[in-house]
């Protein structure tokens, strides 16, 4: 695998807590930056995903109206509460 050297200023606390964290699982500091920053990109890619979903829905007009999402969450502690909206 190719790999590419990239390079970040980060606050001290933060590379004292990767320095331990390298230390306790026996790995590198690079092995556990690398971890952590693949972690990130995922996360932030479903992210983006969901987004382009959502948008997709709200395009298809296939969305809840809020004031009925509002009755039915504060019915929820009532005696009756109401269905979820749909």
């Amino acid at each position: 695998m190719e790999t590419k050297v990239v390079t970040a200023h980060v606050p001290l606390a933060l590379a004292e807590k990767v320095e331990d964290l390298a230390r306790r699982l026996e790995r590198s500091k690079a092995w556990v930056v690398k971890q952590a920053l693949a972690a990130w990109v995922d996360q932030e890619e479903e992210r983006h995903r969901l987004t382009l979903e959502a948008l997709a829905d709200i395009d298809r007009g296939d969305v809840i109206d809020h004031q009925a999402v509002q009755a039915w969450a504060e019915s929820l502690e009532s005696d009756n509460p109401l269905p979820p909206p749909r």
